[in-house]
């Protein structure tokens, strides 16, 4: 059977400073899948878009911000993660430098700088908690992951990173 997911963007903004990240507190809606989780910004990518492109589309829309500087840093693929068993696939960037001021909220939630060496108390997926500390290390490489999820709970998780040319 052919793969065929949701393709997505999942960004992480860096203070000036480098010691927050905005995430989005998402408890805005009861319908929410996410209510009550901590996440980057992000979403769907849109039919004739390319990736770059998406991601600074979803940080206009849910931050009102323009990344200046943004790294991807890796790949998650997430067979069965959706609601209905969807499978999902995200370029995962980290954005160093952007103009603009976020607000307070937006129609997810509640946005916050959250300290870095907090994030991990936050109530996150169970599977950020494994991905996270690829995004924000010092290895140059991007990671590629693959996190079956089953029943809401990822399965398995395994990478690879390589040196590019």
């Amino acid at each position: 059977m052919p793969y065929t997911p949701i393709l997505a963007t999942l960004g992480y903004v860096l203070s000036p400073d480098r010691q927050s990240v905005l995430m989005v507190h998402r408890n805005a809606r009861p319908e929410d899948q996410h209510l009550g989780k901590y996440n980057g910004l992000g979403g769907k990518l849109e039919r004739d878009e390319e990736i770059v492109a998406g991601m600074q589309r979803e940080l206009r829309e849910e931050a009102g911000i323009t990344a200046l500087e943004l790294t991807l840093r890796g790949t998650v693929s997430w067979p069965g993660f959706g609601k209905n068993g969807e499978d999902w696939f995200a370029f995962i960037f980290l954005i160093t430098r952007f103009d603009g001021e976020p607000p307070t909220r937006n129609v997810e939630g509640t946005l916050e700088w959250v300290p870095l060496a907090r994030i991990m108390d936050l109530p996150l997926w169970p599977g950020d908690r494994y991905f996270l500390p690829l995004v924000f290390d010092d290895d140059p490489r991007p990671f590629h992951g693959v996190m079956p999820y089953a029943n809401g709970q990822p399965v398995a998780w395994r990478y690879s990173r390589v040196r590019g040319s």
